[in-house]
């Protein structure tokens, strides 16, 4: 099968979040796997660091309605078994953020991304090779509209008769919201703004445009879609996502082994694997001295996030004075909203020698604070995957989760199920639940023979990019399945 990875972003060339890694990870899985697999995804600054080399055939000009944009395309080495093919417009995609900058979202984003989307589906046209069956995987409003113009604009694109689309919503948060008049940028016919298309509340909508349009849509997890179809986190689509229930199908994002691995991991001050816990003591006495922390005996609770509201930083602010009652020590880490680092600040001046705040967004000290951590906090509202749980699992640090999205589908509740449990859950969003099992957790720190079983158990689940992939390649055989029947 040919594979076209149509996304904003993709490690080793741009990255912002996860979806960068999933950009990567998956490919490269899927490669692995026998498939030819190519990344688009456009040439943001910074890019041309690696290997490029352009394609200069493949030069088209990109008719915006009240501009026209000229697309390069150019190859570029991943380092792994999958390609990738850059697109280049310097004046929509050198700048300094992928997104936005301080300020906030860049304010042509609309244009931005309706170039992208268009000069990507002239790239996969380009890309195709008509004796194979073809997937082009779209992700994020970013890439919405690249389904919704080749269901428009299919019989221009005969290399592409045997492909079909599958849109994966990462975040609803994120729609793609703009105003009417933009939609004059798509090349799309009007009688496409409609409720019953892209239109939304008087606005376009470019998620909507891959919910409509997709032959299948993925998300990150089985509760996660489940959530969707609801008003609370449908976010104002669930009545679309209802209409397509059927073709929703959930696939787990997964984790890279090779990289967050304590037997391997080199960032750490001594190895340790679920048979072998000594390591992780060692590495425990070490985040205590990153930290300051007097007492490293004491369960170490940790939390590395960007500091959203969502994330449940406004929980942990309400509860952080009975938390800190509780025999912990507390390391925090993380960027965001400035009124949650200035209160991180202020609490690890309240509480010396107990608890630490790095105001950073550091990998390196993301491994050392989870081989250092037994318990490791995440409050989300909502959390449509979640990898920092994944990767706390393999590492030992006993996760501490709101029951939603993804945590609640790979976190076992250990009192749910007694023996099987690797974490702990609570479902209400309020302080007092947030509090009352995380002191179940510190007080089962106290049962060494329980938490020594507890702990094991989390190390030993898997959650690799191969299974991942594997999944993914079901819902590619039934996304060309529904598209033959629909005729290509």
């Amino acid at each position: 099968m040919q594979i076209i990875f149509i996304t904003p972003e993709a490690v080793p060339f741009s990255r912002v979040g996860g979806l960068g890694d999933v950009s990567f990870h998956l490919p490269r899985s899927l490669a692995r796997r026998g498939h030819q697999v190519t990344v688009v995804v456009p040439k943001h600054r910074g890019s041309d660091k690696m290997e490029l080399t352009e394609i200069p055939q493949w030069r088209s000009e990109i008719d915006l309605s009240l501009s026209r944009r000229e697309a390069g395309y150019y190859r570029g080495e991943t380092g792994d078994a999958h390609q990738a093919v850059l697109v280049g417009c310097d004046y929509l995609f050198d700048r300094p953020g992928l997104y936005g900058n301080e300020f906030g979202d860049y304010d042509d984003n609309a244009e931005r991304f309706i170039f992208f989307s268009r000069a990507a589906l002239l790239a996969a046209g380009e890309l195709a090779d008509p004796a194979q069956d073809i997937l082009i995987h779209c992700h994020d409003w970013t890439t919405g509209l690249v389904p919704m113009c080749f269901k428009s604009w299919r019989e221009a694109f005969p290399s592409l008769k045997k492909a079909a689309t599958v849109f994966t919503y990462h975040n609803l948060a994120n729609q793609g919201l703009f105003l009417h008049y933009d939609f004059a940028m798509t090349g799309l016919d009007w009688g496409l703004f409609t409720h019953e298309g892209l239109e939304f509340h008087g606005r376009m909508n470019l998620t909507k445009a891959g919910l409509l349009a997709g032959d299948l849509i993925t998300t990150v997890s089985r509760k996660y879609a489940q959530e969707t179809l609801t008003p609370a986190l449908g976010m104002g689509l669930e009545g679309v996502l209802r209409s397509r229930q059927k073709d929703i199908v959930p696939v787990q994002n997964g984790v890279n082994y090779s990289q967050w691995d304590p037997g391997t991991d080199r960032c750490l001050a001594a190895a340790y694997s679920e048979k072998d816990l000594g390591g992780k003591r060692d590495c425990r006495r070490h985040l205590a001295s990153l930290f300051g922390f007097d007492r490293p005996e004491l369960p170490t609770v940790s939390m590395v996030c960007r500091l959203l509201s969502r994330k449940g930083l406004d929980i942990v602010v309400k509860a952080l004075d009975r938390m800190m009652e509780m025999p912990v020590n507390a390391a925090f880490m993380g960027l965001g909203e400035i009124h949650y680092q200035d209160f991180l600040q202020e609490a690890a001046a309240r509480w010396p020698g107990r608890l630490g705040y790095k105001r950073a967004n550091d990998l390196v000290m993301v491994h050392h604070i989870l081989a250092g951590s037994d318990i490791f906090i995440m409050p989300s509202r909502f959390e449509p995957c979640g990898l920092e749980q994944l990767y706390a699992l393999r590492y030992g640090a006993v996760p501490v989760v709101r029951a939603t999205g993804g945590l609640d589908d790979t976190v076992i509740d250990v009192q749910a199920e007694p023996g099987q449990g690797t974490g702990y859950k609570f479902s209400d969003y309020r302080p007092e639940a947030f509090l009352e099992v995380l002191a179940r957790a510190v007080a089962d720190f106290g049962r060494p023979d329980f938490w020594l079983a507890l702990v094991r158990r989390g190390m030993t689940r898997n959650f690799s990019w191969d299974l991942a992939a594997e999944h993914y390649e079901e819902v590619y055989a039934r996304a060309l399945a529904v598209a033959g029947k629909r005729g290509r």
